[in-house]
């Protein structure tokens, strides 16, 4: 069989052919589906209930290979997807689950070339996505606030890329004091309070550009919704969650499967008016008690005296 052509180093496509090589990660499945992330090291072994696995079987050897450990019990050996490396590698913060990254490279429409801003970028999963996204013609600019967190990310995006991407910058502070990006085509941001960074975002923002925020509570997502209506120049925001169902698939015997992937944040997309141009109002009346005497939140200049109140 012919070799298998590798993927270029200067692709930083975290993607690769050929022999397994000491120094890459792989996933070992038995055959309930149970996964294990390996970091192949010559002369180390992976031990398991049914016995160990030799690294040295493995270095050398082609990808996607069924593997017994001593105990006799078969293993399939494969290269991580990028889904499967960002579920499994080392953790500072939280980790986007590739549900959610989905979502947001579609939905924010990242492009080859884009600028990309990102706040929290925790252990870096989401920044691989948004790297192999914008190509290395683009360029993302990740902010985290932790030095412990933005070291964790560094290690793992440059383990998946093999190298340091040449289109990433990570910076150590705080988004608001830091920012001094302008022409920027999207962000991104998945922080605790992401409300308020909406008017450093809107100064960066190129007009039409994407705001993104990633927010866990429905408290954060009313917060953030609000400011960015408030703010007077950003579209109407739309707010959503995605939710995951497996399906069992045997002869006839096709049914839901016992395993979801349920809630695990909401997203958050408006775009960007031209500098000085006020979004349209929102025609559509708000459900009664919406903006009741208990609503403390943030509050268009032009609606604040003839918002309908619960009694109306």
């Amino acid at each position: 069989m012919a070799e298998l052509r590798d993927f270029p180093d200067q692709a930083f496509s975290g993607v690769h052919h050929g022999p397994l090589q000491a120094g890459e990660w792989i996933t070992l499945q038995d055959s309930k589906g149970r996964r294990h992330s390996v970091f192949l090291e010559r002369g180390k072994i992976f031990h398991t209930t049914k016995g160990g696995i030799a690294h040295d079987d493995l270095i050398d050897g082609p990808d996607a290979v069924v593997i017994k450990s001593k105990g006799g019990v078969e293993y399939l050996a494969l290269r991580p997807l990028m889904a499967d490396y960002s579920v499994s590698m080392p953790r500072g913060a939280a980790v986007i689950y590739p549900k959610d990254t989905a979502q947001i490279v579609t939905m924010a429409d990242i492009f080859p070339g884009a600028k990309v801003v990102e706040a929290g970028a925790g252990s870096g999963a989401l920044t691989t996505a948004l790297l192999r996204a914008v190509g290395i013609h683009g360029q993302v600019i990740s902010f985290e606030r932790r030095e412990d967190f933005a070291e964790v990310a560094r290690k793992n995006v440059t383990g998946f890329f093999g190298g340091e991407h040449p289109a990433w910058r990570l910076e150590v502070g705080d988004l608001v004091e830091k920012l001094n990006e302008r022409d920027v085509d999207r962000v991104v941001l998945d922080m605790l309070a992401p409300w308020e960074c909406v008017d450093a975002v809107a100064e960066a923002l190129s007009p039409g550009g994407v705001f993104c925020a990633y927010v866990a509570t429905t408290t954060q997502l009313s917060r953030v919704v609000e400011t960015l209506r408030a703010h007077g120049e950003f579209t109407e925001p739309r707010a959503w969650e995605s939710l995951v169902r497996d399906w069992h698939v045997e002869g006839l015997a096709v049914r839901p499967g016992h395993r979801m992937q349920g809630h695990t944040a909401f997203l958050v997309t408006a775009r960007r008016m031209a500098h000085g141009v006020q979004a349209p109002r929102k025609k559509r009346r708000p459900a009664p008690g919406a903006y009741g005497d208990d609503y403390s939140g943030p509050r268009r200049a032009d609606t604040s005296e003839d918002m309908p109140k619960a009694t109306e």
